[in-house]
């Protein structure tokens, strides 16, 4: 069985036992977090949700906290002297699902 969840603006497709990578959560090393925005529960019977699955949940714990690696963001204007270096490295919380609930 596996599901399709929104978090972070962004959808994810889950499976039990399985890690995951989502923008920064808040929660600290070993806490349960519950996702209650199921788009789809695939499986024998789907369940697609309108918008989103009435009584799906799914539950992971949380394995850490880190950033991404660093990128590189460099804005330039020619012939007018203008130039700017940055960079940026997004944070993330890394997942372990425990189980997907109907």
């Amino acid at each position: 069985m596996y599901a399709i969840i929104e978090t972070g603006g962004k959808q994810i497709k889950v499976e039990a036992g399985q890690e995951i990578y989502v923008e920064k959560l808040n929660g600290e090393a070993g806490d349960v977090i519950t996702f209650d925005k199921v788009l789809f529960v695939g499986g024998e019977d789907a369940k697609v949700g309108v918008p989103f699955v009435e009584g799906a949940t799914v539950t992971a714990k949380v394995a850490k906290h880190g950033k991404q690696k660093k990128i590189t963001v460099f804005k330039y204007k020619a012939k007018k002297n203008y130039h700017k270096k940055q960079g940026h490295r997004q944070p993330y919380t890394k997942l372990t699902v425990d189980a997907i609930n109907l």
